[in-house]
């Protein structure tokens, strides 16, 4: 694993409002003391007094003067993924990649049946977990940024895979329309599946 951070930009041809990047997660520290050091150095800002709040969610928000920021952050295992929407509300997810041989049995359970029935077309295990997770990385983006998490409903918001992965195709109303949300999955590191969503304010 990397000693120091790994930026994930972007296609330079495509300007997006969204920035992540990787951090190698020290494991003696809590994630968001990370997160608010590495927040504190792009912003230009001294770390102990950047206002990096919570809401009644635990949904972290930055405050004036940062106020047109959005912030979200993942770990797992030993990294730490962070984002930084400009004008938009940000969601990221990290997960590790190992066996899951309950994948189909988790999809039934919590998942839309259509994306459900998709993984079940997948005969080969590593394929069919390999696809689990990414649907896991996506759901858990979008609902980070829409503020409330898993406990929302995994089974609120529909993926289809697409010519450039996996895009959103249904949502309950509470999320916003479809078109009005961005993702871009990743594979920040080897063993390693991440996502991040945004959607533009109105």
């Amino acid at each position: 694993m990397p000693n120091r951070p790994m930026p994930l930009p972007p296609p330079p041809s495509v300007a997006l409002p969204v920035r992540w990047t990787w951090l190698p997660r020290q494991a003696a520290r809590p994630a968001e003391a990370q997160v608010r050091d590495w927040l504190a150095s792009e912003l230009g800002a001294p770390a102990a007094s950047l206002p990096l709040r919570r809401d009644a969610w635990r949904r972290p928000w930055v405050d004036a003067p940062f106020e047109q920021r959005d912030v979200s952050w993942s770990h797992s295992g030993d990294g730490l993924l962070v984002a930084l929407g400009q004008q938009v509300r940000v969601g990221i997810d990290l997960e590790r990649r190992r066996p899951r041989p309950r994948a189909l049995a988790l999809a039934a359970r919590y998942f839309d049946p259509a994306e459900h029935a998709w993984l079940a077309t997948l005969h080969e295990p590593l394929a069919r977990e390999q696809a689990f997770l990414r649907l896991w990385c996506a759901k858990e983006a979008v609902l980070k940024a829409h503020g409330r998490g898993i406990a929302f409903g995994l089974d609120r918001l529909r993926f289809e895979e697409g010519p450039g992965g996996l895009r959103l195709v249904e949502s309950h109303p509470d999320l916003g329309s479809p078109e009005r949300w961005a993702l871009r999955e990743l594979v920040p590191a080897p063993g390693y599946l991440g996502a991040v969503a945004w959607r533009r304010e109105a």
